[in-house]
């Protein structure tokens, strides 16, 4: 094996550290490279035998590892104007066919939602539980998801429009609810985590995260229990709160004020964090009254008062009912945290995912590649199975191009495969629930993801110091 030289080492460690627990050394590596077909695929490239402008002088890098051979092979600008060529097709052929699939996909959460609604004064049961679960989970990752990244703002999808859905209390009710604020959801998702992927300013940076659990001296069987204790509350305790700490942040730098010098931007907020009297800088941006009532609120006053108390006035048995449908509700709050946790925590994470040290601009060569190997697709390839996934397993596609429809991404996915194939750009699509062990390793500090060699990438390409910036602040991102 090709060995990294010591000062790349140096690199990768010190990013890693203090938050996060990577230790590469000069003799080893901290993971094994996945090399079935089915796990990676990955073809062998001669070396290129001209030099371009764009590209760094490789004859000052350092040696990379075999696995990452194909790092100093990839003619970045051929790779991405195929990429790109591709995701111009796809747009193209954006139209009518996709408003149709739209509709289908909606009208499935319709008849989750039905079911679950007519059959929630029963006693608790599976179809029930299931049905309202499948009918909160289908709203956000495929509907909101696709809709306020702008997929079918080229076409006439009437309300399904990222300008304006969800946003404000009303459209909240009606387009989209859940414990996430849509304007927060917004920003954390849709520009940071998709614009810095695996980045340090990646919100949804699980590594990092979860620092405080993998570097904590506990035996490893009860870090996966405090994995599995957080599954089925994870959106309200902790996604909840983070998402709308970013929008807060957002809101502070652009009104011209300094972040307090105690408030670290790049950590995860909770309801714990921020509700600890000793985070009193925290609380400065992030108003806990606030979260309680303007981002939690109107999902707990929509879903676990209203449905509850309707069935409370029926004569006779309406306290019964009213008992029956607010644990139906419960249960399915717990079933649709640990769907969501299983298709969304996974899609980044992993020994076989990299974590890069600086940014790169939109829609370059360096931007498509990280988001190729830093995310990672499931089974797919028909609705029903992708339904089940939330259409979250075609990750890859959709931070290559975040403001497609879920038609192109099902279109586009063997083509983009077959382009990272003829470029030797590994291209990762497991089962889901062998990424979500992957992801769970990670979170225990039993594993750790891959230190990316930035300075591989064409200088042209970098963002510099200030990273990337956008004119607008919903759905679908604009570049200044």
């Amino acid at each position: 094996m090709v060995l990294f030289r010591s000062h790349h080492a140096v690199i990768c460690a010190a990013m890693a550290a203090p938050t996060l627990s990577f230790n590469i050394r000069p003799t080893s590596l901290p993971f094994k490279f996945p090399t079935t077909a089915t796990a990676l695929s990955v073809a062998t490239m001669p070396l290129p035998t001209d030099k371009t402008s764009s590209m760094p002088n490789k004859e000052n890098l350092p040696l990379l590892p075999v696995e990452d051979a194909w790092i100093s092979r990839l003619d970045y600008d051929a790779f991405a104007k195929e990429v790109s060529a591709l995701g111009k097709e796809l747009l193209r052929e954006t139209g009518d066919d996709d408003v149709e699939h739209l509709n289908k996909i909606i009208s499935w959460r319709n008849i989750s939602a039905i079911v679950g609604l007519l059959t929630i004064w029963m006693e608790p049961n599976v179809v029930t539980v299931g049905a309202l679960s499948l009918w909160t989970y289908s709203s956000w990752t495929m509907i909101a998801h696709h809709v306020c990244h702008g997929g079918y703002n080229r076409v006439d999808a009437g309300r399904f429009h990222s300008r304006g859905f969800g946003l404000g209390l009303v459209n909240r009710f009606v387009d989209w609810l859940d414990w996430m604020q849509p304007e927060a959801w917004n920003i954390e998702h849709n520009r940071l985590h998709h614009y810095r992927l695996n980045e340090g300013k990646d919100p949804d940076l699980v590594q990092r995260n979860l620092a405080f659990l993998r570097d904590k001296a506990t035996p490893l069987p009860l870090k996966y229990a405090t994995v599995l204790f957080f599954l089925p509350i994870w959106k309200w305790f902790y996604y909840a709160p983070n998402t709308f700490k970013e929008l807060k942040i957002n809101e502070w730098i652009k009104s011209g004020k300094e972040l307090p010098k105690d408030v670290d931007p790049e950590e995860a907020c909770t309801l714990v964090s921020m509700l600890d009297p000793r985070r009193t800088s925290l609380r400065e941006i992030v108003n806990p009254v606030d979260v309680f009532v303007k981002v939690l609120g109107p999902m707990f006053v929509g879903r676990y008062c209203v449905i509850p108390a309707l069935l409370y006035v029926v004569p006779g048995v309406g306290p019964t009912l009213a008992t029956h449908a607010f644990i139906n509700l419960l249960l399915a709050e717990l079933v649709t945290n640990v769907h969501s946790f299983i298709t969304i925590v996974t899609n980044h994470a992993g020994e076989d995912m990299y974590y890069f040290k600086d940014a790169v601009k939109p829609k370059t060569g360096s931007f498509y590649v990280r988001q190729i190997v830093g995310s990672v697709n499931y089974n797919a390839g028909n609705d029903p199975l992708d339904f089940a996934h939330g259409w979250l397993n075609y990750q890859i596609e959709h931070h290559v191009w975040p403001d497609l429809s879920m038609l192109q991404y099902q279109r586009g996915a063997p083509k983009l495969k077959a382009i990272c194939d003829k470029h030797g750009v590994p291209y990762v699509q497991e089962n889901v629930f062998e990424r979500t062990r992957k992801t769970i390793d990670i979170m225990v500090g039993k594993k750790s993801m891959r230190c990316f060699p930035t300075e591989y990438e064409p200088e042209k390409d970098k963002a510099g110091d200030k990273g990337v910036t956008w004119k607008s602040t919903n759905g679908s991102i604009d570049e200044d």
